[in-house]
């Protein structure tokens, strides 16, 4: 994906978040259909962006990259703590008290430029860049074939979204 786009390759670090457990996503539980968790769903993995963003911040100050982007979305989302505007501001201020950039004047900034956005505004925004969005899914619980499932919470989400911003949706969902 990142060739297609004209960026350097992103550098993959294995981490097992099977190893939290607890979770739709980490751990042998099934995943609900859509509208069936109250509250937070079974499908929050336990500190997920907390860590995405502890490495990414570890790894930012060792190549010196001032600002650190993740696609945390506030607006239409499944209600995970880990995706609200305050989280994201209370981490940026700890990574700053935390890291030798950070105390040495040199502050890293956590950007969310979807955090304030609905669905249907991020996929025009997509299709606005030239995403092709059949190569994306954002199923929680796709198919052997990698075919989106239709019905979990991320599936209802992405169709709703799609319809929204009246753009056909090129998802292939299993039958």
């Amino acid at each position: 994906m990142a060739q297609s786009l004209g960026v350097e390759p992103p550098i993959v670090m294995p981490l097992n978040l099977r190893l939290f457990g607890q979770s739709a996503l980490t751990d042998d539980i099934a995943v609900p259909q859509a509208g069936t968790s109250p509250g937070i769903p079974v499908t929050y993995v336990p500190a997920r962006n907390l860590v995405f963003l502890s490495i990414a911040c570890a790894l930012a100050e060792v190549i010196d990259a001032g600002e650190i982007y993740i696609g945390v979305n506030a607006i239409d989302y499944s209600g995970y703590p880990d995706c609200r505007p305050a989280f994201v501001e209370s981490f940026e201020q700890t990574a700053n008290l935390a890291t030798k950039a950070g105390v040495s004047g040199r502050p890293v900034r956590i950007r969310t430029p979807l955090i304030h956005l609905t669905k249907a505004e991020i996929i025009r925004l997509g299709a606005e860049l030239g995403v092709d969005f059949a190569l994306t899914h954002s199923c929680y619980n796709p198919d052997d074939a990698g075919r989106a499932c239709g019905k979990c919470d991320s599936c209802a989400l992405r169709r709703r979204g799609f319809q929204d911003a009246d753009i056909p949706d090129p998802t292939i969902y299993a039958p």
